[in-house]
């Protein structure tokens, strides 16, 4: 039996076990959104395609499966070029499917015309223009197969309109061969017992965790690592809620924002074990002093991200998850030195101790206005230790890091690496429709949650919970704070100097608007919100001129933070 290209596509969709995808529809796609009515895939239609796919993107960090989204040519197809990147950037599996004029227009300068392949080559794992319907069940079989596997990424599918329409026999594949793809799973042995041999003899270790953890879902075998070395760990911040920030061992974050004494104890360290993390600029600081006295060992699943921004010493490529199995079974032999060398690891765990007394992490109490950071203290205080917490990017999204103290794996979804603001919102509805029973919280500045504040209508309309915490500074915060410490007080636009009533604006949209603005409002305010059925905005008025700290400028080393503003 034959079926059209629509129909192969949302067949397909369905053998690889996706049951939501994000979109927005267009003429371009107009035969698999007719086909989508009759289909047992579920639709969530965004207000714009950028927040479509920050919304796959969302639903993938919180479920580990690949994410899906769908958009029309032209316009509708360059609308997802920011989500994309932010998906390559912090390699988050996703399939992108967009429409495309017919194969005989393509080049013609068509109507909706877009090279979307040339637009996405740098911004994806690999990207696809179908040109026969007979290649569309094997192309999609290797998409997904691409995005999910090794370093995982987006994959593009470009689907021109009358591919959509020719028709084919449906067979899918059981199985991909990519001749020029074969990503290395399994770890070398001999290189995993050349560093145990080193973790044995180390006296200040530090495990530096990155997103490698949570996209391996290497939660157990981490713990099981850090607890048999006794070894403290400090992650990224992708790599937060992969190690219980509570947990004795936990640093914390590192590096630009990170905490004193996760910096000061890579700085000192004499073995750095670097677990899929890619040290990026934000973490390493000034390159030459970044743990200037340490032997580095560098698990990663990419190999061209190996040796790419420091010197390692010992690199072992291959699945996080496999790697940490092996380590720890290779540990289990040694269980006389391990004894040993937790005896000796006491002065060093010490050390940080002492750091971590002398320089907590805290700020100044006030009577009279809310500080930023007591918002996110309360909001963690009252909320469930499963919730999902999203943000968006800015002072918000490092003060969420530094004070939300994560417990449980796949519950902090933030934009890292292309630092994308009005990623919360949508990534937090992505979540939501992945967990609609869950507690999702998306945490932003004032500035950042008017870059897709449209999609209050899609939580409106699909009754999806999330519970939305604006810190209103009516600043862009961050951008203001550099201008404060390095730009003599100078604020070249950034203030946003035409407040916003973020109540009213939830009203607007069917949604429930609270606001706090002394500090004793704050906890009413949430257990309110946190009460009310349905999408719910939180304004804080916060202090206009609160800094994120301790921070290590531009250009300095982990070992030269700034402790206050």
């Amino acid at each position: 039996m034959k079926l059209t290209g629509s129909k192969i596509l949302l067949e397909s969709l369905i053998q690889e076990g996706v049951e939501t995808i994000f979109g927005y529809p267009g003429g371009t796609v107009i035969n698999i959104y007719d086909d989508l009515m009759g289909s047992s895939i579920k639709h969530v239609l965004t207000r714009h395609e950028q927040a479509a796919v920050h919304a796959a993107d969302g639903y993938a960090r919180a479920t580990g499966k690949v994410g899906v989204a769908i958009a029309t040519s032209g316009p509708g197809a360059t609308n997802t070029i920011t989500g994309i990147a932010n998906a390559y950037m912090d390699s988050i599996p996703m399939v992108v499917i967009t429409g495309q004029v017919p194969t005989g227009l393509i080049g013609n300068d068509a109507f909706q015309e877009a090279d979307l392949i040339g637009i996405t080559r740098p911004i994806t794992k690999h990207n696809y223009l179908v040109k026969d319907v007979k290649d569309l069940a094997r192309i999609i079989k290797q998409a997904f197969y691409i995005a999910r596997t090794g370093r995982p990424g987006p994959v593009v599918i470009d689907l021109p309109k009358d591919v959509q329409v020719a028709t084919a026999k449906f067979e899918y594949p059981d199985k991909v061969e990519l001749r020029g793809y074969k990503p290395t799973f399994s770890g070398n042995v001999r290189m995993i017992e050349k560093a145990v041999k080193m973790m044995l003899t180390a006296k200040k270790p530090v495990l530096y965790v990155g997103g490698g953890a949570t996209l391996t879902d290497a939660h157990a075998e981490l713990m099981e690592l850090a607890e048999t070395l006794q070894a403290p760990v400090t992650t990224t911040l992708m790599g937060m809620a992969s190690f219980p920030t509570r947990h004795p061992l936990s640093l914390g974050m590192l590096g630009m924002h990170g905490t004193y004494y996760a910096n000061m104890a890579v700085t000192n360290s004499d073995v750095l074990i670097a677990l899929g993390a890619r040290f990026d600029d934000r973490v390493t600081g000034k390159i030459s002093t970044f743990a200037p006295h340490a032997k580095i060992i560098h698990v990663d699943v990419d190999p061209t991200s190996i040796k790419k921004n420091v010197r390692v010493d010992l690199p072992i490529v291959g699945d996080l998850r496999d790697v940490l199995k092996k380590m720890n079974k290779k540990l289990a032999e040694h269980k006389d030195e391990i004894a040993q060398e937790n005896e000796a690891l006491k002065p060093w765990l010490e050390e940080i101790a002492a750091w971590r007394k002398d320089h907590p992490m805290t700020y100044k109490q006030s009577a009279t206005e809310i500080k930023p950071q007591f918002v996110i203290e309360k909001l963690r205080e009252l909320s469930n230790d499963d919730a999902i917490v999203a943000t968006e990017v800015g002072q918000h999204q490092m003060w969420t890091a530094q004070f939300f103290n994560f417990t449980q794996p796949r519950t902090f979804l933030s934009s890292g690496g292309l630092g994308t603001m009005g990623y919360g919102l949508p990534a937090a509805l992505g979540a939501q429709v992945a967990f609609p029973e869950r507690q999702v919280i998306d945490i932003s500045g004032d500035g950042s949650f008017q870059m897709n504040s449209q999609e209050l209508a899609t939580l409106v309309q699909y009754r999806l919970p999330v519970k939305i915490a604006i810190l209103n500074n009516n600043f862009l915060g961050m951008v203001r704070q550099w201008q404060q410490l390095f730009f003599d007080k100078r604020y070249s636009q950034t203030c946003m100097e035409l407040p916003i009533d973020f109540t009213k604006l939830a009203e607007a949209y069917g949604a429930t608007g609270l606001r706090a603005t002394r500090p004793e409002e704050v906890e009413e305010v949430i257990k309110k919100a946190f009460a009310t059925p349905g999408p719910v905005i939180m304004e804080f008025k916060v202090s206009r001129e609160e800094n994120v700290m301790p921070m290590v400028p531009a250009g300095a080393g982990l070992n030269e933070m700034v402790l206050a503003s």
